[in-house]
C-alpha cells in the first residue's frame, strides 16, 4: 500500500516509516524540519531510513495548497498523521505555534483524506487530554473536557475534528492517546534526554513535585507495534450507537480513540534510578514544586487497544532506559 506519514523526521514518525518500508509498503514522509529542537537530529533520523520505498518531502502542515496538491498527486491508501507542535510547557509561552501546526495542520490532513478517499486516518492524540482527571487508570470512556495546557486542548480538538469528518464524510479515523514515549532517537525536550545530558555533564537535574510523580513510560518499539497493528483495524459505522449509552471513544460514525501506553506507571524516582544505573553515575537532584500544566500521574487503560490488536507492550523501563543510554553514547560519542 501507499502511506503518508506526517512528522516523518520525528521520533515516532521516523520509526513508523522504517517499519512500513521494512514491510514492503511505499511511504511518503513529510516534515517541516522546524527548530523546536536540534534539526540535525531530525536529519539524522531521516538519513538512517535510506530506503528505496521512502520519499521525503519538506512541507508544512499549514500549507493548505501544498498539502492539497500532495494528496491529489500521490493518492495515498492510508495516512498516519504524527506531526504536531509538541510540548506541554512550550505551549504555555508559545500558544500561536500550536494553532498553526495542531489545528490548521490537522484540518489540512482531514481535508486531504476527505477529498482523496483515504481508507484510514490514524492520528496522534495525547494522554495530556485527561487534564484534571484524577481517576486511575485513564480510560477512554472518561470525560476529557478539562485540559490544563493549550497543547492538550489542541489534541482534544483534533479528536473532535476527526469525529466531525468521520460523521459528515465517512472518513474512518482512529486517534491514539500516547503515554510518555521514550527510547533511542528520542526528543531532546523529554525528561530522559535532558536528564541523561545533565548527569553526564555533572549538572543538576530538576525533579518536579519533589519527585512524587508517576508516568506510564512506553518504549518506542512497543508504540510502533501498536500503531502498525491498529492502522490495519479500520473503524466501521455502528447504527446502534447512541451518545446516551455509548463510550465517547466510539461513535455511530467510523471513529475510534484508544490509549496507547505501557499500562503500568513508574515512579519518577525509580525512573531516575534506572538511568543512574545505566549511566553508572549518580544524579545531582534539585527538588522543585509542580510545574504549571503538568499532572501528578499518567496511567493508561489499554484493554481496548489490546482487544483490537492482540498486542500489549513488553519492554520494561530498565531495559528501555539502557537501550536509550547505549544509543545516546554512540550518537553523541560520549
Amino acid at each position: 500500500m501507499k502511506y503518508l506519514v506526517t512528522g516523518a523526521a520525528g521520533f515516532i514518525g521516523s520509526a513508523v516509516v522504517e517499519r512500513l518500508c521494512a514491510m514492503g509498503h511505499e511511504v511518503v514522509g513529510i516534515d517541516n524540519l522546524n527548530d523546536y529542537y536540534e534539526v540535525s537530529l531530525k536529519q539524522a533520523r531521516l538519513a538512517r531510513i535510506a530506503h528505496p520505498q521512502f520519499t521525503f518531502i519538506e512541507l508544512d502542515l499549514a500549507d493548505r495548497d501544498g498539502i492539497a496538491n500532495l494528496f491529489a498527486e500521490q493518492q495515498f491508501t492510508r495516512v498516519i498523521h504524527l506531526a504536531a507542535q509538541a510540548g506541554v510547557r512550550y505551549s504555555i509561552d508559545n500558544p500561536m505555534a500550536y494553532a498553526d501546526s495542531n489545528l490548521v495542520g490537522h484540518l489540512t490532513i482531514l481535508e486531504g483524506c476527505r477529498h482523496n478517499k483515504v481508507e484510514h486516518l490514524v492520528y496522534a492524540s495525547s494522554s495530556s487530554v485527561y487534564g484534571l482527571n484524577q481517576k486511575m487508570p485513564f480510560d477512554t470512556a472518561d470525560s476529557v473536557d478539562h485540559p490544563i495546557s493549550l497543547y492538550a486542548a489542541t489534541k482534544k480538538s483534533n479528536e473532535l475534528m476527526a469525529h466531525t469528518y468521520s460523521h459528515l464524510y465517512g472518513v474512518p479515523t482512529t486517534g491514539l492517546r500516547f503515554f510518555t514515549v521514550y527510547g533511542p532517537w528520542g526528543r531532546p525536550d523529554m525528561a530522559l534526554f535532558k536528564f541523561t545530558n545533565a548527569i553526564m555533564e555533572g549538572k543538576t537535574i530538576d525533579v518536579y513535585n519533589n519527585g512524587d510523580m508517576r508516568r506510564d513510560f512506553t518504549y518506542i518499539d512497543d508504540i510502533v507495534e501498536g500503531i502498525i497493528r491498529i492502522q490495519a483495524v479500520i473503524p466501521e459505522k455502528n447504527s446502534d450507537w447512541t451518545v446516551e449509552s455509548g463510550s465517547p471513544a466510539t461513535s455511530s460514525a467510523p471513529y475510534r480513540v484508544y490509549n496507547i501506553g505501557h499500562g503500568s506507571p513508574v515512579k519518577l524516582m525509580d525512573f531516575i534510578e534506572a538511568l543512574e544505573e545505566a549511566l553508572g553515575m549518580e544524579a545531582k537532584k534539585n527538588f522543585m514544586p509542580m510545574q504549571p500544566g503538568d499532572v501528578y500521574a499518567t496511567y493508561a487503560d489499554t484493554q481496548d487497544l489490546f482487544a483490537a490488536t492482540d498486542y500489549q507492550p513488553a519492554v520494561k523501563v530498565k531495559e528501555g532506559v539502557q537501550a536509550f543510554v547505549d544509543w545516546y553514547r554512540a550518537y553523541y560519542q560520549r
